[in-house]
């Protein structure tokens, strides 16, 4: 598989020299912030964090305690994440979207619709360990609901494989007659077939939808049902559709807005910068008619601005 990141591990790499350099940014009053996004937004997330351990080395101190400390806001928050391992970035930003007061049902709802079943375990696993609790149950206790029941079945992490010609007919006549076709919507058959059948099963269901009901699958959920359970259901059908598409749409609704969702614009710059960020770049070209690129720099400021431009890779 080719690799679609825009992020890429230094050819050059010496870890001992990276943390060399970010001592000297550090060191003395003021902090050099060009020395720092010039070394981090340039490494992989495996350089960074054999580069954190090069520091601790070197210097005997945590090297994400001693970026914090002299770095803030925006910024700060943006190195953090990228010295975050990507499994363990996930574990904290779920973790923080169900602790403490309210639900961020935006990181729910985009983690869980995006990542692969390894992927979905992996965080799982790292959850326990880092926060001593069962994703589950956190999730279960503050959501409810079919949107409730559809996460726990994302957070299975087992989606069937491959398509099934036998079913496709019938999982779009039974979503047909779960929505449109009647009074009430049966919101049991919509999570039970988008949370299991594999994407390339449900775009053939999506298929087979529009020739029965005559719209778009996207329509119906839209018509049929309201507020998380149609977000989610809707993160659901454009993933399986087209996952850079999926974010790309997100980080243009987190910036053509009055004031910048910097928060949901980090979280997709950050995780998806070694995954699939040239076709993310190359959809929002499509979708929007600009480069991702040049909406980040009219939306945002200083050194936060840098590093995002970094993690972009480059102005299509």
């Amino acid at each position: 598989m080719e690799y679609r990141g825009s992020v890429r591990p230094f050819v050059h790499f010496n870890a001992k020299h990276d943390a060399e350099l970010l001592h000297k940014a550090m060191k003395g009053i003021g902090t050099d912030e060009d020395a720092i996004l010039m070394v981090l937004s340039a490494r992989s997330n495996d350089q960074r964090q054999q580069i954190k351990a090069a520091y601790k080395k070197a210097y005997g101190k945590d090297l994400v305690s001693a970026l914090k400390s002299e770095l803030g806001g925006l910024f700060e928050n943006l190195i953090v994440a990228l010295m975050t391992p990507p499994v363990l970035y996930d574990a904290t930003l779920l973790h923080k979207a169900v602790k403490g007061g309210g639900t961020d049902d935006q990181v729910l709802i985009e983690i869980l619709a995006s990542r692969t079943g390894d992927q979905i375990k992996d965080i799982i696993k790292v959850y326990k360990k880092e926060f001593g609790g069962k994703l589950e149950k956190d999730i279960s206790s503050d959501t409810g609901g079919s949107y409730g029941r559809l996460l726990v079945i994302l957070l299975q992490g087992s989606r069937e494989e491959g398509v099934e010609e036998d079913k496709i007919e019938n999982d779009a006549k039974d979503l047909y007659a779960a929505g449109e076709g009647k009074f009430g919507t049966d919101e049991e058959k919509f999570i039970t077939i988008l949370g299991n059948r594999s994407s390339e099963h449900l775009l053939k269901v999506f298929d087979a939808y529009k020739k029965i009901s005559g719209s778009d699958i996207e329509e119906s959920i839209k018509g049929e049902t309201t507020g998380n359970l149609e977000d989610l259901l809707l993160a659901v059908v454009k993933c399986a559709r087209n996952v850079p598409g999926f974010f790309a749409e997100s980080l243009y609704q987190s910036m053509r807005r009055a004031g910048t969702d910097d928060d949901t614009l980090m979280r997709i710059m950050v995780s998806r910068s070694e995954v699939d960020m040239l076709d993310i770049r190359a959809n929002f070209k499509k979708m929007y008619g600009q480069s991702l690129y040049t909406t980040i720099q009219e939306d945002t400021a200083g050194d936060y601005q840098k590093a995002l431009l970094y993690l972009c890779g480059g102005k299509d």
